[in-house]
């Protein structure tokens, strides 16, 4: 990166805008270095042009062309949504697939966290209970039953951190059969298998849902078990309509009865030493600004070459804020099947999308806009940082879990809520979450580390913000620094010695489930 009395940063040799640093922007008449004289004002994160820009003209970020000029654009100007043409994707078809060689790095040896281990061979961050429901109408019963369990029972189990009512909306009133209820049925079903739930499964239904509660536990040997009078130790699933019960204070007793088994077996589970090849972590981004590709996502992607060098599991995902950078992506396939599924969910989402009638464009919010992105095409050449340098080795649909150690591109949309979602039914045990406006999002069962692309809104939500990656754009840090920084903390919060700013503060989002299906 390049910059200019560090008012602005050039991010390649080949580009002709430049972001601007200050926080108070840039205003009308001012002189940069070299001659350059602003020709309007350009607030922080927005763009300048570096040269006299034709109509027609590419505007180039990243080295790479972010629209073309919708006007003559000239030097010192702001170029931002405006004034420019949003080009068409990159072609899907004879793209480079598993071209680039790995890059030759030593493994990353001695580094360790402290996690629950589980039967299965997971690794936990957290010690929760999850209470899996198979449909939205026993919601409220659940937060009710949930409230109760953490007033009643959570205190005689130390060691459990939490539990949490795993509520959606799906479940009836659905196409169950159609070929896209796979997603949401499947993501339902793993989500019960994330690791920070110790593999202690527990199903609420209703009774009559086109979704059976049994069919979240098939392919677990377990037995069904319908009220808590005739239920064994193990029984695993519950439904409110069992004729057995009496009244609504009978289903609350049969649920909390359940509970406290699970209770009993997840309170002996004790922390031991790791290694990070255990870690599962899931990098994502929500209210990007223009910041987010020189600062926050550059050192997630430091961070993620560092997990991945010591064996760890990284996923990045995020369709459309892919989709214009597949063509950097591709080439970094560990071989030429791999490059093909990555092809192959571009094309799917872009079938979903124009079903919809809509398109990638759709993606950039005014809040992005505001922080400088002009389009998703730049969004997108920001985002894929995260995804560090190092080889993608598989490629999984929504919904389903990890299969591989390394670098996977998990398909999801980038909806903050439904990403985190299937990250976690993927199997993260951690997820790092990159923002440059400013987000309070959380997940309940998995800790979620919030790191700033500017300095402006670590400040201002000084109690919100897990780590300052602005410090990058000011110069008071390196990304490699700011890597190592990223990467202990994770180790820290995994090993529960650090907790992160939005777990202090009992802040967290729903599950959004991903539902491709007809709607009956």
């Amino acid at each position: 990166m390049t910059d200019h009395v560090g008012k602005i940063i050039r991010v390649h040799p080949a580009d002709n805008v430049a972001v601007v640093v200050e926080a108070a922007g840039l205003e009308e008449g001012q002189t940069l270095g070299e001659g350059m004289v602003v020709t309007a004002r350009i607030p922080q994160g927005h763009k300048l042009a570096l040269e006299d820009i034709e109509e027609g003209g590419p505007v180039r970020r990243y080295g790479e062309v972010i629209g073309t000029a919708m006007v003559a654009i000239p030097q010192g100007g702001h170029v931002d949504e405006t004034n420019l043409h949003m080009p068409t994707p990159p072609a899907l078809e004879d793209l480079p697939l598993a071209t680039r060689s790995a890059p030759q790095v030593a493994p990353l040896e001695g580094y360790t966290f402290e996690g629950f281990r589980n039967a299965d061979g997971s690794v936990g961050t957290k010690n929760v209970l999850g209470i899996t429901t198979s449909v939205q109408c026993v919601a409220g019963t659940i937060d009710h039953v949930v409230q109760r369990i953490k007033r009643e029972l959570l205190p005689r189990f130390p060691n459990v951190d939490d539990v949490v009512g795993l509520n959606h909306s799906y479940g009836c009133g659905v196409a169950i059969n159609a070929p896209a209820a796979v997603i949401p049925i499947r993501t339902l079903k793993h989500l019960a298998q994330n690791p920070n739930f110790g593999d202690e499964v527990m199903v609420i239904g209703l009774g009559c849902e086109k979704l059976q509660p049994s069919t979240l536990v098939e392919d677990r040997p377990v037995k069904i078990y319908e009220n808590t009078e005739a239920a064994d130790p193990e029984a695993n699933v519950l439904s409110l309509q069992d004729e057995s019960f009496q009244g609504f204070e009978e289903m609350v007793d049969g649920i909390m009865a359940m509970a406290e088994r699970h209770l009993e077996r997840l309170d002996r589970r004790r922390r031991e030493t790791c290694p990070v090849s255990e870690l599962r972590v899931g990098m994502q981004c929500g209210g990007s600004d223009a910041f987010s590709g020189l600062t926050a996502n550059p050192t997630v992607g430091f961070a993620t070459d560092l997990i991945v060098r010591a064996g760890g599991s990284v996923m990045f995902s995020e369709v459309t804020e892919v989709r214009d950078a597949i063509h950097l992506l591709t080439p970094r396939a560990v071989d030429r099947s791999v490059g093909q599924a990555l092809v192959d969910q571009m094309a799917w989402y872009d079938d979903y999308l124009s079903q919809g009638q809509a398109d990638r464009s759709a993606n950039t919010s005014p809040g992005n806009k505001k922080g400088g992105l002009s389009n998703i095409v730049e969004k997108a050449l920001g985002s894929v940082i995260k995804s560090g340098d190092s080889p993608i080795v598989d490629v999984i649909g929504p919904g389903e879990r990890l299969r591989k150690r390394g670098l996977t591109f998990a398909a999801t949309p980038a909806s903050d809520f439904i990403c985190g979602t299937l990250q976690a039914a993927a199997g993260m045990n951690l997820q790092v979450f990159t923002t440059g406006r400013g987000t309070p999002y959380n997940l309940p069962m998995t800790p979620v580390i919030k790191v700033s692309s500017n300095s402006t809104l670590a400040r201002r939500w000084h109690d919100l913000i897990d780590l300052d990656a602005g410090r990058i754009a000011t110069g008071e840090a390196s990304i490699e620094e700011l890597g190592w920084e990223l990467f202990h903390l994770i180790l820290d919060v995994a090993s529960g010695r650090r907790q992160v700013a939005a777990d202090r503060l009992g802040l967290y989002n729903d599950l959004v489930l991903f539902n491709p299906a007809p709607v009956t």
